[in-house]
C-alpha cells in the first residue's frame, strides 16, 4: 500500500550526479532546505507517458510555478546519472533539475519503491508529487495503487491547481523561422519583448516550404500560431499584439 506521508520531513540522501564531466554528490539539504520545491517521480527517463507527458508539462509551467510561490522544480527517477543526463538534454528541459535516485535510496525512503521485474525494470519508483517547503511534506498526490502505470494526479496542472487556482497559464506559442530571415527576428524579439514563451521550428531542419504550406497555408515566414490561433507572419503579429 503506498503511503501518504504528508507533514513527514523528505529523506536524507546523497544523490550521485555527474556534471560537466565530473561527479558531484548533491544532498536533500541542498536540494530542499529554505526552499519552496514541487518534487515529481516516475518510473523511468525516456519511457513513454514520462517523456511525452510528465516532464514537458512540469517544464513548460516551471516559470508560472515559480511565480507562484516555488523556488525549484525536481523530477526523481530510478536511473543513474548518465541516463538522467541524456534525458534531459533529449527533453530540453531547462526549467527542471533532473536528480538520479540511482539506488533508489530516496525512493524508498517515500515509501514509494515498487517493483517493475515483470516488464524488465527492476525496482522502480512509482508515479507521484508533492510540495515540498523545508523539507517537509506539504501535499503529494500519489497515483492511485492499481496495475499498470496510472497518470492521473501527479502532473503538473493539478500541482498549480493547488498552489493557486486562479493562476493563469503560459499560452501555447510556436512560430515557423528559417535561419537570417530578419523578420523572424523581429517576430522573435516581439514575442519575448510581450512576455510569451515560444517553441521555435525552423526550416530545412525539421520542416518544408511543402509541410509548412500544409500546416499554415502560406509559403513565407515566420507564420505564427497562438493558442490553436493561427497569427501569421510578423506584420499581423504586430497587429495582434496592439489590439
Amino acid at each position: 500500500m503506498l503511503k501518504n506521508i504528508e507533514g513527514q520531513t523528505v529523506p536524507s540522501v546523497t544523490f550521485a550526479t555527474r556534471v560537466n564531466d565530473e561527479w558531484q554528490n548533491i544532498t536533500t539539504d541542498a536540494l530542499f532546505k529554505d526552499k519552496t520545491v514541487v518534487v515529481f517521480s516516475l518510473p523511468g527517463a525516456f519511457t513513454p507517458t514520462c517523456s511525452a507527458t510528465h516532464l514537458p508539462r512540469y517544464n513548460e509551467l516551471a516559470k508560472t510555478l515559480k511565480d507562484n510561490g516555488v523556488d525549484d522544480i525536481v523530477c526523481i527517477s530510478v536511473n543513474d546519472t548518465f541516463v538522467m543526463n541524456a534525458w534531459a538534454a533529449d527533453q530540453e528541459s531547462n526549467n527542471v533539475t533532473l536528480i538520479p535516485d540511482g539506488n533508489g535510496e530516496f525512493t524508498d525512503g517515500m515509501g514509494m519503491l515498487v517493483d517493475k521485474t515483470d516488464i524488465g525494470f527492476g525496482k522502480r519508483s512509482w508515479r507521484y508529487s508533492m510540495l515540498v517547503k523545508n523539507g517537509v511534506i506539504e501535499k503529494m498526490f500519489i497515483e492511485a495503487d492499481v496495475a499498470g502505470d496510472p497518470f492521473a494526479v501527479s502532473d503538473a496542472d493539478t500541482m498549480l491547481a493547488y498552489i493557486n487556482p486562479s493562476a493563469k497559464k503560459p499560452q501555447a506559442v510556436s512560430i515557423f523561422t528559417k535561419p537570417g530571415c530578419p523578420f523572424c527576428i523581429k517576430a522573435k524579439e516581439l514575442l519575448t519583448e510581450n512576455g510569451y514563451d515560444y517553441e521555435e521550428i525552423e526550416l530545412g531542419k525539421s520542416i518544408t516550404i511543402t509541410s509548412l504550406k500544409a500546416i499554415t497555408g502560406g509559403v513565407t515566414v515566420p507564420q505564427i500560431y497562438i493558442d490553436n490561433n493561427h497569427i501569421g507572419g510578423s506584420e499581423q503579429l504586430v497587429t495582434f499584439l496592439n489590439n
